[in-house]
């Protein structure tokens, strides 16, 4: 473990729908500090559910206002009783005193280049103003290129990203996907562009899940992320299972926090009348979950995907295709190079498809059979970018760590884990 000096990197994850944003912020802090001793990184975050997860010495967080991205595209609060835009006006606010107080070296943004409705433009032009690296990370895949252009026209996106950021980090290798594929992508920008290849995820050292001891064996783990959109996969496999009695792998179904109550509760009667279905409403240390599995059925969201890569397992995904077509492009493109099996919705939605495709799964090769060579050293490589810009860095020797948290406190809420 290298030491950096009191270090201290901010990361941004507006976190508007699912779990995606904030599990990959996780993992990429953990590895940081597993790196570098004296490195501090706080992450801001819209999640509702940030506090449910543990976080390692030395990270942080601190909670903003939660919003909900509706199908529409437009935005709502969580409170009925307080306006949308008084919400998003209460995050920018926080979002750039956050980050005036905590002073980081290192800004990293997910995946919005601008922040929710550009809630961090004015923060990264102060960052910026006072000597900080900026960072935008991306995933192997946003969306379609048509899609993702007129997004990002819309915000002028584009014309801003020369000026506003010194990286640009897409979590992905080169060979499996380029998200600004078909983008009229100006130099300024190419140059700045870095894959990281994907995130290795690992089950927690500690043996601290009980939920695991009380599953059964050669399960096959059925997860729909976040939930917010998952019930029709869920729905999917237990109509397949009412279909063919024969199938008789266990199932675990882990339908996720965000899922509807009266679909949840749906999932958990149409369970109970069938053999050998477990359903675990939301768990943490998903990763044990998904380990413990012999197969596995999923939406082919960013980290379920990285974590069948390191987990290895025998995968079929049933691609949600909107509002993005973002699982559907990953889902393709894995089938194509052979990581994984693809099965669209409609054929899904047929009882007898879904048997077929589920007694097959636990037969299917894993995606190390792949001849892709598809590698899981992002968060090395990403750890050793950090390094060389730390050392760029003419303040990164001079920090004072000593008020860290306090100074963040002053600025939000922050949830701690002095662990």
């Amino acid at each position: 473990m290298k030491r950096l000096n009191d270090a201290r990197i901010l990361m941004y994850s507006h976190d508007t729908f699912g779990l995606g944003h904030l599990r990959r912020c996780r993992t990429i802090a953990h590895a940081l500090v597993d790196r570098f001793k004296g490195l501090t990184v706080l992450i801001i975050s819209g999640s509702q559910i940030a506090g449910a997860f543990d976080f390692k010495a030395r990270v942080d967080f601190v909670k903003i206002p939660s919003v909900i991205k509706l199908y529409s595209g437009d935005y709502t609060s969580i409170s009925e009783h307080i306006d949308i835009h008084d919400t998003l006006a209460m995050r920018e606010a926080l979002i750039k005193e956050t980050a005036e107080l905590f002073e980081p070296d290192i800004f990293i943004v997910d995946k919005e280049p601008m922040g929710l409705r550009g809630e961090v433009e004015k923060t990264l032009i102060a960052l910026q103003a006072r000597g900080c690296t900026t960072v935008l990370g991306l995933r192997d895949v946003m969306d379609s290129p048509e899609l993702l252009q007129e997004e990002w026209e819309k915000k002028g996106v584009m014309n801003k990203l020369p000026d506003l950021y010194d990286d640009l980090w897409i979590y992905g290798p080169k060979k499996f996907w380029n998200p600004l594929l078909g983008m009229d992508v100006p130099d300024a920008v190419r140059e700045k562009v870095r894959h990281t290849g994907y995130l290795q995820r690992d089950t927690p050292t500690s043996d601290s899940n009980p939920q695991i001891h009380m599953l059964p064996e050669d399960y096959i783990l059925v997860t729909a992320g976040g939930g917010g959109d998952g019930a029709d996969i869920m729905s999917m496999v237990l109509a397949a299972r009412e279909h063919d009695r024969n199938l008789v792998y266990p199932l675990v179904l882990v339908p996720g926090p965000f899922m509807r109550h009266e679909l949840r509760e749906d999932i958990h009667r149409r369970a109970a009348n069938l053999r050998s279905v477990t359903v675990i409403d939301f768990d943490n240390e998903f990763e044990t979950l998904m380990n413990g599995a012999s197969a596995v059925v999923g939406m082919c969201g960013y980290n379920t995907f990285c974590e069948v890569l390191s987990f290895d397992k025998p995968t079929l995904f049933i691609p949600r295709t909107k509002p993005r077509e973002e699982q559907l492009i990953r889902a393709t493109r894995a089938s194509e190079l052979g990581l994984t099996q693809v099965l669209d919705s409609d054929q899904a939605a047929d009882p007898e498809k879904m048997a077929d495709a589920l007694h097959q799964l636990p037969h299917s090769p894993p995606p190390s059979k792949s001849e892709s060579n598809i590698k899981l050293d992002g968060l090395q490589i990403i750890c050793k970018r950090v390094e060389e810009l730390l050392a760029m860095s003419p303040s990164s020797n001079q920090v004072d760590g000593s008020n860290l948290m306090h100074k963040a406190t002053s600025a939000a809420t922050v949830e701690s884990n002095p662990g």
